[in-house]
């Protein structure tokens, strides 16, 4: 029901204005460019732990990284090992990744509609969404990698679909994975051209206007660069019968 109700309102769907859905970015940036701030800061003191985990085994046995593959004593077992330890980690550091920026776009949806509602970072981190989450990374990083063994051109392509995939699981979070990633895909390859431009545009801003503000002001702006996401979601699905629309109608009573 869902995928198929998804797909009809991707086909239905009006031509969207590059001007338009920028100027609203802009507008909603100056509600959220807060909460992004945090979504960053949090995203960078859950991952970055796990990075230096990553080095613990290369410690405790004495390697030291860049002799991997050189080094004649490295056995295979060991450089299997390895290779299994990154991969858990790009799954894990990914599904958190996924968890965070949902949570961002849950809090932009609320902004959005002026709803009064407590600004959940962790809304994502239940026992509910646990699996689903690891699904969706597995999948991220499987598509990534095959995209990038066959060169330039299916790379870029996929990374469209993929950034929806956080925002679509957002606002269908009991949606099966599969769905999540066809309807992820169908958006994307539908409104390719426009939501590539738009990333560009932001993400190329939100940097130069970071770096401007002394690369500190980075942590402050690079949230703009995910909000073409949002406003491309918003105009083509919309949102219906919402937990958050709900509360707003109630307190506009």
């Amino acid at each position: 029901m869902f995928l198929s109700e998804f797909e009809q309102k991707v086909n239905r769907a009006k031509t969207l204005d590059f001007g338009a859905l920028f100027s609203e970015a802009i507008e909603l940036f100056k509600k959220v460019w807060v909460q992004g701030l945090i979504t960053i800061l949090i995203s960078i003191a859950a991952i970055l732990p796990l990075y230096c985990i990553v080095y613990i085994p290369l410690l405790m046995l004495g390697v030291d990284p860049e002799l991997i593959g050189q080094n004649e004593d490295v056995n295979v077992s060991f450089l299997i090992f390895i290779g299994l330890f990154f991969i858990v980690f790009g799954i894990v550091a990914s599904a958190v990744s996924i968890a965070l920026m949902s949570a961002f776009y849950r809090i932009c949806k609320q902004k959005d509609l002026g709803v009064s509602l407590k600004d959940d970072y962790f809304y994502y981190f239940k026992k509910a969404y646990f699996m689903k989450l690891i699904k969706l990374a597995i999948v991220s990083l499987a598509i990534s990698v095959l995209a990038s063994l066959l060169f330039l051109f299916p790379l870029i392509y996929v990374i469209v679909p993929i950034s929806f995939f956080t925002v679509v699981f957002a606002f269908n979070p009991e949606a099966r994975v599969t769905d999540i990633v066809k309807a992820s895909f169908k958006l994307g390859h539908k409104k390719w051209l426009i939501t590539f431009g738009l990333m560009l545009v932001c993400g190329f801003l939100a940097e130069m206007v970071g770096m401007l503000l002394c690369f500190v002001g980075l942590f402050a702006t690079l949230s703009f660069a995910y909000l073409p996401l949002y406003i491309i979601y918003k105009e083509v699905i919309g949102f219906e019968n919402s937990e958050e629309e709900s509360v707003f109608i109630e307190t506009t009573i």
